[in-house]
């Protein structure tokens, strides 16, 4: 990116990864995708108008907030969820589909 100062596009990335989440494998796993997401989403909007509203003048300004922003998206990993890489990958490596997208014991039951 050209000209854009080093703090913005720190805080351009955090926010792209907050939305852009592996998408999930099955129809059931849909809603802890989508929770997730939410969840993450939220977090980029409160840093993206909290530096809009020049509401973080009163922290380390874009860098605090940058750091926030990953902080929240480290409490809320895409892990819940089979993705449609993991399940691909499981595929190729032998397992049939249902084996692929179930979840392992635990997680998401």
């Amino acid at each position: 990116m050209q000209n854009v100062p080093e703090p913005v596009r720190d805080l351009l990335a955090a926010v792209l990864e907050a939305i852009d989440i592996p998408y999930p494998a099955a129809v059931g796993h849909e809603k802890a995708h989508d929770r997730i997401l939410i969840e993450r989403v939220m977090h980029a909007k409160i840093a993206l108008r909290a530096v809009l509203d020049d509401r973080d003048a009163d922290r380390a300004g874009i860098a605090w907030t940058t750091k926030y922003l990953k902080e929240r998206l480290a409490e809320n990993p895409p892990t819940s969820y089979v993705t449609s890489d993991q399940a691909r990958a499981a595929v190729a490596a032998g397992k049939t589909w249902a084996e692929a997208v179930a979840l392992p014991v635990g997680e998401g039951r």
